[in-house]
């Protein structure tokens, strides 16, 4: 189920990175498209300071279980499991932005 959502999720991304790419192509000059771009951008910044202190909270909480788990085995794998999936997540919300300007200097 986890697979299937990661595998929908990039195909999402890509789908509407070429759509947007396509769009931008046809109607170069169009003011609605910059103002799209901009727009799509502006919103990638947001996600970017969003998802900065929510790691930092997310990762400090999953340190926080392993320490005070008192030895239990279940929250000890959840505090690493928190852990290893924000670091995971926030590296993937990083790493939009290289990959949308490489494949828009790659097609525009």
């Amino acid at each position: 189920m986890k697979k299937k959502f990661i595998a929908l999720t990039l195909t999402t991304l890509l789908v509407l990175s070429f759509t947007s790419i396509s769009y931008a192509g046809l109607f170069s000059g169009n003011d609605l498209t910059s103002k799209i771009a901009n727009a799509l951008s502006e919103i990638q910044s947001w996600i970017v300071k969003i998802a900065t202190p929510a790691a930092a909270v997310a990762i400090g909480s999953g340190l926080l279980m392993k320490k005070f788990s008192f030895g239990d085995e279940e929250k000890i794998a959840v505090g690493k499991k928190l852990i290893r999936s924000t670091i995971f997540s926030y590296t993937f919300i990083l790493l939009i932005d290289p990959v949308i300007s490489a494949l828009q200097s790659l097609f525009g």
